[in-house]
């Protein structure tokens, strides 16, 4: 590598059209520099665009045709040579042309007759300058892909840790990571059905969206609170018995906002994971727990779940039912309308009601396997 950057010579593109200039320019730069000789404008605006694209332009201001300061003007305008340095070459002398030249995008000023000891410096300058600059974007753009790879890796380790807690909810319930990912797709959907509803405008947006999406693994955290024997139990609970599994929203509100203390503060994430575990069991008409919550009182990711859930709960099997057909499940969604829950949501979902019974065969437990005959027997 050494030494391909030892044998490497700069490339100046020389721009005049008076030969004799041209020709002290050539000799000043030609040890030094790999050297380009245009002598009108059109010319140098070709070979501005020759690979290897040239390091540096010295044009001439006043030239027949194309002047200097259209000819940057067009370099500048092109993608390819926009970056590249231009310095004027004008017998001019009033400070009004260097700030039209410093306008219009020039680095520097050579003024003629030229020295050749100032133009070597000059060149040198500008050339270390631009080196600087380039190397500045390349660590930038490094530091960019770092932070973006960084990042990348935070939010897959995220998605791990909140996939992982809800899991361990889920295993005492005997249900499974599927279930987590069913539950997350069927609110992903149902939410970017109803973004631009009227009633949701405010409240959806591509990013809370999918951080609701990203919260519903939590939906049943709370569950780590409630008996075993409660929460295993095949058989209908007494009255007694659901009013603990009753808690189980309020314990997963006090988790997250334990996690929230811990770290300091609210964040989005938590926010719609807060609002889900304590909200996702009521009812739009006002007959669900923990708080009797009715209609908009819930919170949007609440409701969203709250559907989501139910409709999961019913296609999947539990140790006091086997899973239930789509079409049943879907009936029981549509009789819940403006009951359990809101009635946008079940019009929505009603359009959907085929990529919701795709996602269920899609991410069906290996034990349900009645979920996917019936949708063969639907099939045929």
């Amino acid at each position: 590598m050494s030494e391909i950057l030892t044998n490497y010579r700069q490339t100046i593109l020389l721009v005049d059209d008076t030969p004799n200039n041209l020709t002290v320019l050539n000799a000043i730069l030609k040890d030094t520099y790999k050297v380009r000789i245009a002598n009108n404008g059109e010319q140098a605006l070709r070979l501005a665009e020759r690979l290897p694209i040239p390091d540096l332009i010295l044009l001439d201001v006043m030239m027949p045709g194309m002047d200097g300061f259209e000819v940057c003007r067009r370099l500048k305008n092109n993608v390819l040579t926009a970056d590249i340095p231009v310095i004027f070459l004008t017998a001019k002398t009033q400070e009004v042309d260097e700030i039209n030249g410093f306008n219009v995008g020039a680095a520097d000023y050579l003024h003629k007759p030229l020295s050749p000891a100032i133009v070597l410096i000059r060149v040198r300058n500008i050339l270390l300058m631009q080196d600087l600059k380039n190397s500045i974007q390349e660590h930038n753009l490094l530091l960019e892909d770092r932070v973006a790879q960084r990042t990348q890796e935070l939010y897959k380790m995220q998605d791990a840790i909140i996939m992982a807690m809800g899991v361990m909810a889920e295993l005492r319930d005997e249900e499974t990571g599927l279930h987590l990912k069913r539950t997350q797709e069927y609110v992903r959907l149902l939410a970017n059905a109803v973004m631009n509803h009227p009633r949701f405008i405010g409240e959806l947006d591509s990013i809370s969206i999918e951080w609701m999406a990203k919260s519903a693994p939590l939906h049943d955290i709370g569950k780590v609170g409630i008996p075993d024997a409660i929460l295993h139990k095949p058989a209908r609970l007494t009255p007694e018995e659901f009013s603990i599994m009753k808690n189980h929203p309020t314990y997963g509100r006090n988790i997250i906002l334990e996690v929230e203390r811990m770290l300091g503060g609210e964040s989005l994430f938590l926010r719609y994971a807060r609002e889900i575990a304590y909200g996702h069991q009521e009812k739009w008409d006002g007959s669900g727990y923990p708080l009797g919550a009715k209609g908009e009182e819930i919170p949007v990711s609440a409701r969203l779940m709250a559907l989501a859930d139910v409709y999961d709960a019913l296609r999947s099997r539990r140790v006091y039912k086997p899973p239930f057909s789509h079409e049943m499940a879907m009936n029981i969604i549509i009789e819940g309308r403006g009951k359990h829950f809101d009635p946008d949501l079940v019009d929505a979902f009603q359009t959907l009601a085929d990529r919701f019974a795709q996602i269920a065969e899609e991410y069906a437990d290996p034990n349900d396997e009645d979920i996917n005959d019936m949708a063969c027997s639907a099939n045929h």
